[in-house]
Formats: structure tokens, sequence, C-alpha cells
């Protein structure tokens, strides 16, 4: 062994022995709850044992085994469902404008789920048969599951059948929304975005801008809008704005998109792949026929 290695292999044995030092040193106060140990990690990243990414998964790891299904649910108002009985042309044609790769078919209404169908199954079956009229024979099994069941136990159920999507149902069996695998992981890594996201700004709900429109979060109840704007929309069928003017639209909305409600305009301002974000709300002056 040359003088060179000979000093070499003492130098990496002393830093090996001095991290581990350090990591154990940061787990000696044995946490004994998740809060305790959330200050551990957090200690750890201060210290440079592990990075602020690093911190940022592992806390979502662990708040995962405390969320419910409820907490991270497509809500039935901005779900993406296709009707069984809808001419062909026209279901595919919101297949491809949603951007979604597996959609909840149902017969009379939203509660009535008929299975899944993948936006893959659809184009084999286009392929393979031109003639198609109905897509029931597509159509997968559907998965469904309670708002409170415990997102850590849907991770794994989701991993070990394979499933990517499951439907929601309220405790009285009626359809409450949708999660996909892809709602439960971004708890744990951040929202994923694809290349037609856009950033979103959640400083506020409702948001007045220079030009005197509004900035206003899909997410917003409708009762809430009604009473900052004195508007009368009802809440009976849908919670948010988001479902409100979805519905309206008939299909998912795209970025641009504008409809007008009442005294409203609304412009789709953000959206992605599987629910309208926010809105550019144009308040219009009253009619002053309504007024005399």
């Amino acid at each position: 062994m040359s003088e060179d290695d000979s000093s070499t292999a003492p130098e990496q044995g002393e830093k090996k022995r001095g991290w581990l030092e350090r990591l154990s040193a940061a787990f000696s106060g044995e946490p004994h709850t998740r809060d305790q140990l959330v200050a551990v990690l957090k200690t750890a990243e201060q210290d440079g044992l592990i990075a602020a990414d690093t911190l940022r998964m592992m806390e979502g790891a662990i708040a995962v085994a405390e969320l419910t299904v409820g907490d991270v649910m497509i809500p039935r108002s901005q779900m993406v469902s296709l009707p069984v009985e809808q001419p062909f042309l026209e279901l595919m044609k919101q297949v491809v404008e949603s951007g979604h790769s597996r959609f909840p078919v149902h017969g009379e209404n939203k509660d009535d789920v008929l299975g899944i169908l993948l936006a893959k199954d659809l184009l084999r079956g286009v392929i393979a048969d031109a003639t198609h009229t109905s897509i029931r024979e597509l159509l997968r099994p559907a998965v469904l599951i309670p708002e409170a069941k415990k997102l850590n136990v849907l991770l794994k159920e989701f991993r070990l059948s394979r499933n990517h999507m499951a439907i929601v149902v309220d405790e009285y069996g009626g359809v409450a929304g949708v999660v996909t695998i892809e709602d439960v992981l971004e708890q744990i890594v951040g929202e994923i975005d694809d290349e037609h996201d856009e950033a979103e700004d959640h400083t506020a709900q409702i948001a007045i801008q220079a030009d005197g429109r509004y900035v206003v979060d899909a997410l917003t109840a409708i009762e809430d809008f009604n009473e900052r704007f004195g508007a009368t929309f009802s809440d009976d069928d849908y919670d948010t704005i988001g479902g409100l003017v979805t519905e309206a639209v008939g299909h998912l909305p795209e970025i641009g998109d504008e409809l007008a409600l009442d005294r409203f305009v609304f412009r789709v301002a953000r959206a992605n792949a599987r629910r309208v974000q926010a809105f550019h709300v144009t308040v219009l002056p009253p009619d002053p026929q309504d007024e005399a």
C-alpha cells in the first residue's frame, strides 16, 4: 500500500464516523410522537444531514397517514364524468378536450357509476372496430371507497391492485368525488405539474387586480362568492364556483374560455388536465331596467 493510500483511508473512515455520529445525535431524542419526529427531521435538515426537498417529502409521507380521502379528492362538482349513452363521437371529443387518461362513466346520473373508461382502451376500441356506438364493452370495474379511508391505506391498495382511480362515496352511497393515485402522491412530493400547467398564486381566494377584474379561486364556496359580490347563485347542487361554471359550460373549460352568468363574466385563468383552478371575473354594472 502506498503512503498516500494509507493516509486517505483513515481520513475517509473519520468522515464516515463523523456523519454517523451526527445522524445518531440527531435521533438521540427518541421521538414518541409525530410532532417530535418532525422536529427531529427539521433539526437534521438544519444540520445538513438531509436536504430541504427530502424533509418536505418526509413530512408529506408522515402527513399521509393522518389525511383521509375526503381531504384530497376531486369533488363531484369538478369531476369529468362521461354519460354512457352520449353519442360516441361526442364522448371522444370530451376525452380529447379534458386531457385525462381515466374517466368515470355513469348511467342516468353521476351516482349511477357503471365503470371506468381508460383513454387507451377507447383508442384501442376505435382502432379495432370503427363501428362502436357504445362504450359499455370498454369499461373496467370501478373501485368505490368511503371518504373516511386513510390515504396511506389507499396508496397501498392502489399499488397492490394497480388501480389508479377510485370513486369516493358519501355516507348515503352517493358519489362525493373521485381520487387518483396522483392526488395521493402529490401529498408527498408536492404538486405534479405538466407542461401545460401555470404557476398558481395561493395568496387569496378572491383578489382584485389593477384593471378592476377579480381573480377567483375555483374552489371558492358559492356562499362566499355571493356574500362578496351580492350575487344570488344557488348552492343546492354545487358547493364551489368552479363546479357551478363547469356545469354551465357543459365540459371541463380550458384556459381562455369565457362564460357570462347573471352580471358576471367568468374567464378561465388557470387550469390543468384535471380541473379548473381559477377564474378572471368581470363584474358588469347592474341593468338599469332591473333597478327600475
